[in-house]
């Protein structure tokens, strides 16, 4: 997020609802960012990161009147942003549920050798680098969406499990417990299979040419390696320390939305739809 206090975000959010578009537009753009990483860890894809964030940052345009600053802005856009990505039934991964038991099966199994060279003349270290960032994103759609959201939150963004137990609905002593299993178990897989975060014989270099053929990447559009990476962020307290499995979720990279988010934002605040916002 932008480094805005909670009372100057507070003040620009009355602005927004009062119809200033500058400040309104200020509010969106202090968490857009936020709202696109959670995004494209609950779903993960860009293209459907990217739609799912257009829709939240219309829902919390159409709800900002109702930000009464009892808890930190990026606390209340994350309850509605996690609250809509958990019934998020648009994405790819809705239509075809991955388990870690296939995801494992594919990782043993695979016939890698038998496929030709569909590298398209770009490197293969970086198409080995897209399908490691690709790969253990996919990865969490392993999870169900509230242990996934559980997961994202606490090694993502790190917040105190109070905070995180207000964005998720529960005591902080059941998300900690949550967390911690979780965490656990995609560690585990990780340690089974994955050699570039585990001690497992899968190697992304080797798997380059496979993961072409099954579109899982695509030598034209390299949509992790050509993201933007910015400064890891939390929601505003540091997290206490509840495991030792920190350094095994590198993978988790913050990148900075993509520019169509910051065109959608000015054309929609120029466009005939901005009155919405009075009727928040």
């Amino acid at each position: 997020m932008n480094q805005f206090t909670d009372e100057e975000l507070f003040e620009m959010i009355q602005k927004a609802t009062s119809g200033d578009k500058k400040a309104l537009e200020t509010v969106l753009v202090s968490v857009q960012d936020l709202i696109f990483n959670l995004s494209l860890r609950m779903l993960g894809t860009f293209q459907d990161a990217q739609d799912a964030t257009q829709d939240i940052l219309l829902k919390i345009i159409t709800h900002l009147s109702s930000f009464e600053g009892k808890s930190s802005f990026s606390t209340w856009t994350f309850r509605i942003a996690s609250n809509y990505l958990k019934d998020y039934k648009k994405h790819m991964f809705a239509k075809f549920p991955l388990t870690f038991d296939f995801y494992g099966d594919d990782i043993k199994n695979a016939k890698i050798e038998d496929v030709p060279d569909l590298t398209q003349d770009v490197e293969q270290s970086i198409l080995a680098e897209e399908l490691k960032l690709s790969c253990t994103n996919v990865m969490l759609q392993c999870l169900d969406a509230e242990s996934r959201c559980i997961f994202i939150l606490g090694t993502m963004f790190k917040p105190d499990s109070r905070i995180a137990g207000e964005i998720l609905g529960m005591t902080p002593e059941a998300y900690r417990q949550r967390l911690s299993r979780v965490r656990r178990k995609v560690a585990d897989f990780l340690k089974e299979y994955c050699g570039e975060y585990g001690k497992g014989a899968c190697r992304c270099a080797e798997r380059v040419n496979y993961a072409i053929q099954n579109h899982r990447i695509h030598p034209a559009r390299l949509d992790f390696t050509n993201a933007v990476l910015k400064d890891m962020e939390t929601v505003k307290e540091t997290m206490e320390e509840i495991d030792t499995l920190s350094q095994q979720f590198s993978f988790c990279k913050m990148y900075q939305s993509p520019e169509s988010l910051k065109k959608f934002i000015e054309e929609f605040l120029n466009g005939p739809s901005f009155s919405v916002i009075e009727n928040g």
